[in-house]
């Protein structure tokens, strides 16, 4: 998308065709797009369509606020998720932070949350079409007060004065996702500088950064969203130096660990405990294990055992029927005798594609169960039960 197509939009013609794609449906687009192009310029047209895509495909992290917003397409890709970036914003304002220089804004995700948390933002981008339409997202969500866009190259900002900074590094290029930390764009060394000049700060990772590579004295936090993690934080000025996080959304349920040996590996027990990615990520199973008075199944594998039943966010659990050497025929027929249709498949350490698997045991009959496979030393495990 260009400048130009872009800055068409916001006029009163392109408000109104972007009111009248509001509910469009991809498979009448041909149709639409034909007769929209006899009273409107082609160009605009296309780029109407265009957004209006990209707003259904972003309702998936930004609700109903995606209706008003406006996007690119790697801004849709990479913005954070709305509840994530809540989540963030609200951990700065109870810190007291109330202007914050949000370095690598992107399309002003996580600008609009801390505005909406009452925190001026100086969000700073080098792309300008990126920026404009930041700009435009402000100005649509009534933040604009709030929220300065600002188009250089983020070294060159002075934080001075500045209770906060956070720094939402770049993680993919023409080729693909990027790995390695320091071929962010910044680097994540130049991020951990740039949190370090003011009294609070944090940047953005992937989930998968190495433990090794969270700078000393820093606090590092993974998120999951309804289960699934998105992303990794690592906070400086917080209480928590050092620490490990995990926070599961919504909730938000947050725990914080680090101090406590790694649990014992034992029997399987009557109940089975399956840590959200986000506490697996934050090493928090010993916490877990407390709290439920597990043991693991096996060293190597993250799953939870235990003859209590103790409610907790940070784990599913699973009462179990059935913990039986992994064997294809010997499933089969435990189902086929219990008249099983529906086979929730999980596994760990083992092998197996669940949907492959699935295919070969060939349910059938009214009755749910939840198969869970597992490593166990040098041989595989099966497990049967029902989700608590």
């Amino acid at each position: 998308m260009e400048i130009e197509s872009f800055r068409a939009l916001l006029t009163d013609e392109g408000q109104a065709l972007l009111t009248e794609l509001h509910d469009f449906a991809p498979g009448q687009e041909l149709a639409l797009a034909t007769r929209l192009r006899r009273d409107h310029p082609a160009e605009l047209v296309s780029a109407a369509l265009a957004q209006a895509r990209l707003r259904q495909r972003a309702a998936a992290k930004f609700g109903a606020d995606a209706e008003r917003m406006y996007f690119t397409p790697n801004g849709v890709e990479q913005a954070t998720r709305r509840s994530v970036a809540e989540w963030r914003a609200a951990r700065f304002a109870g810190l007291g932070v109330r202007r914050l220089a949000d370095l690598c804004c992107g399309i002003g995700g996580d600008a609009i949350a801390l505005a909406r948390a009452g925190v001026s933002v100086l969000a700073v981008d080098r792309d300008p079409l990126t920026c404009e339409v930041a700009v435009a997202n402000a100005a649509a969500l009534g933040l604009a007060e709030l929220v300065e866009v600002r188009c250089a190259d983020v070294a060159e900002i002075d934080v001075t004065g500045f209770d906060a900074v956070f720094t939402d590094p770049a993680r993919r290029t023409t080729k693909g996702r990027v790995f390695d930390p320091e071929a962010y764009s910044p680097p994540l060394s130049w991020a951990v500088e740039a949190a370090r000049r003011t009294p609070y700060g944090a940047l953005k990772v992937a989930p998968g950064i190495p433990h090794g590579l969270v700078p000393a004295g820093a606090e590092a936090e993974w998120v999951s969203d309804h289960g699934e993690v998105k992303e990794a934080g690592i906070w400086f000025g917080t209480d928590s130096p050092g620490a490990y996080r995990a926070t599961l959304l919504p909730g938000p349920h947050t725990l914080v660990g680090g101090a406590l040996p790694d649990p014992p590996a034992g029997p399987v027990k009557r109940y089975l405990y399956e840590p959200d990615g986000a506490a697996i990520r934050a090493r928090l199973l010993p916490e877990i294990a407390a709290a439920t008075g597990g043991t693991l199944i096996d060293p190597m594998i993250a799953y939870l055992t235990s003859d209590r039943l103790v409610p907790t966010p940070f784990a599913h659990a699973y009462e179990l029927t059935d913990v039986l050497p992994y064997n294809v025929k010997k499933l089969k027929a435990l189902l086929r005798e219990r008249a099983v249709g529906t086979v929730v498949i999980k596994k760990r350490g083992i092998g197996v594609t669940p949907e492959d698997l699935r295919r070969q045991l060939k349910p059938a009959g009214p009755n749910t169960v939840t198969v869970i496979l597992s490593r166990l030393g040098n041989g595989h495990l099966m497990m049967l039960g029902q989700p608590v």
